[in-house]
């Protein structure tokens, strides 16, 4: 009988390193400790080290990471907050839930991240046509590829505008040897458990390198205490990482560069096969960009019989995403009537993500192309 290929399998990132994980979860437990304790700040320094930061801190998941870098800013009610339709609807959660307006900014054709020369549309046509001030920028790293900071920092810094990174899938991606999640004031980070670097459950974490945003995360990330059942910060949630995922996580970056290491390798092997293919968009690579390959999303015609026929022989894709934010009924209301998003919107009945983890076979991804190949060559 044929197996199946998984899209993504975060079971076999647990078989690759089973031994530590183990051993890390056991300790937690035999330690009686199980949250803000020495676990998560050993992950902590890690992290922050791995990024080239000085600061990381860990909370319950990636949306809160994005909510509470916003709040630190000060962020709150009728504030109006630059964003991309074209991502998961985190990203917009987290703004909305700040008591924020999210603007949305269509993507470039080729990164499918936040375009800049309509970045600078928006934030003209917003200021001249709406009384709520414009107050941050959230560009999204998507797929692993890294949208395009030097031109969105530019626009940032005419406007006065403070940027937080979206970095959920873009672990390890870089810009001319830059870290992601470096150049804005604040980076959000997702742990779930299917990203390049995934925990066994919900986790997130927010780098910065301002000491003063730091310690304004810390706070606003148990109640706003800065003592103990005292809350001195506005704004403040229940946000806390475990200590059982930082200790699993702390195993699993140790594996982050080799595993993003394979899932190069593996979309080189789709790009030289699908590049064959005149019906297939492949990923697009930016100039001085490290892309890190959480996803392999291509875009064809007939994406839904493409899906169908791949389902068929088994192997399992996935669509990120299938209706842009704007487009949600629970967001509609946030779309400016004076203005589109045509290469969002055209997008969203195209894109196909391809199986993508490190630990896929080349003989699965083999029969991934050859299926491909076979329906639309």
């Amino acid at each position: 009988m044929t197996d199946m290929v998984k899209i993504v399998d975060p079971h076999a990132s647990y078989l690759d390193c089973q031994q530590d994980i183990d051993a890390a979860a056991q300790r937690v437990i035999q330690s009686g400790w199980y949250l803000l304790g020495k676990e998560l700040k050993t992950f902590e320094q890690a992290f922050a080290q791995w990024c080239l930061t000085d600061h990381a801190l860990g909370v319950a998941n990636g949306t809160d990471a994005l909510e509470l870098s916003l709040r630190a800013l000060g962020i709150g009610q009728g504030d109006a907050v630059l964003t991309v339709s074209h991502t998961a609807v985190a990203t917009a959660t987290a703004i909305v839930q700040c008591g924020a307006i999210p603007v949305f900014v269509d993507v470039d054709a080729q990164r499918y991240t936040m375009c800049p020369t309509h970045l600078q549309t928006v934030i003209e046509t917003w200021q001249k046509k709406h009384s709520e001030p414009l107050k941050a920028i959230v560009p999204v790293h998507l797929y692993g590829q890294p949208a395009d900071m030097p031109a969105i920092m530019d626009i940032a810094a005419k406007y006065d505008l403070p940027v937080v990174e979206d970095c959920a899938q873009a672990h390890g991606a870089k810009i001319a040897g830059k870290q992601v999640g470096t150049f804005g004031s604040l980076a959000s980070f997702s742990f779930y458990p299917t990203k390049n670097l995934g925990a066994m459950g919900d986790a997130g974490a927010v780098i910065t390198n301002d000491s003063t945003l730091g310690a304004k995360i810390r706070a606003l990330r148990e109640y706003g205490w800065q003592q103990r059942h005292l809350s001195s910060l506005d704004g403040g949630i229940n946000s806390r990482m475990d200590e059982i995922q930082a200790a699993i996580l702390s195993v699993k970056l140790n594996h982050l560069h080799k595993d993003n290491q394979r899932r190069q390798k593996l979309a080189n092997l789709y790009n030289q096969q699908l590049g064959k293919l005149k019906q297939v968009t492949l990923p697009h690579v930016a100039d001085n960009v490290h892309h890190v390959y959480h996803l392999y999303v291509v875009q064809v015609d007939n994406r839904d019989e493409l899906r169908q026929k791949l389902s068929d022989q088994k192997i399992g894709t996935g669509i990120h995403y299938p209706m842009p934010v704007h487009q949600q009924s629970a967001f509609k209301k946030y779309l400016p009537h004076w203005d589109k998003l045509p290469v969002t919107d055209a997008m969203a009945s195209r894109i196909l993500s391809l199986p993508m983890y490190p630990q896929l076979s080349e003989e699965h991804a083999a029969r991934v192309i050859d299926a491909v190949a076979a329906h639309v060559g």
